[in-house]
């Protein structure tokens, strides 16, 4: 079952990924309207999360003193580098701590903010959480690239051809 969570991220990270990199750097920090987040902040943000919900998943709480979560959407330009870096770092320690699980895992406690939540609890809710930003990168990258993007799923009106041979639907490794 594990083995199904990590697939699932790697999906994510991997979607995530491919809209990053079609977005223009001068876009990489654009904010959409009052109070939203740039590409930057949410790869920021997820990073961060990652990283801190676990590191020593299994005997700390997720939610770690060193974070500083509000630092994650702060509003200045980012380069590419050091959102890549947040990105890759959160992700990184995401698949070691995961990877490093066992099935029979799935049934114990962990804390985040002092909230008890079984294993499988919290990688439901952390793989939601993931999915929803990835989600408003997507998105965000889809508008900065206008008719320059290449679409990450089944193209309009594509739907048949696409179902004869569904390589989306493989599974990320």
């Amino acid at each position: 079952m594990l083995s199904d969570f990590l697939d699932e991220y790697r999906r994510y990270r991997l979607l995530g990924e491919k809209a990053i990199a079609q977005l223009p750097d001068d876009a990489l920090n654009r904010i959409p309207a009052a109070d939203a987040n740039s590409v930057a902040m949410l790869m920021r943000h997820v990073g961060g999360n990652l990283a801190s919900r676990f590191t020593n998943f299994l005997a700390e709480d997720g939610e770690k003193p060193w974070r500083e979560r509000d630092t994650e959407f702060e509003t200045r330009d980012y380069t590419r580098a050091e959102v890549d870096e947040w990105w890759a770092r959160g992700w990184s320690v995401l698949e070691r701590e995961v990877g490093a699980l066992a099935d029979a895992d799935l049934a114990r406690t962990v804390h985040i903010r002092g909230q008890p939540l079984t294993v499988h609890q919290a990688l439901c809710r952390s793989l939601a959480h993931v999915a929803m930003h990835v989600g408003q990168i997507v998105l965000l990258a889809r508008e900065a690239t206008g008719d320059r993007w290449q679409t990450l799923s089944i193209p309009k009106g594509k739907s048949a051809e696409y179902n004869r041979s569904p390589t989306l639907e493989k599974r990320p490794h």
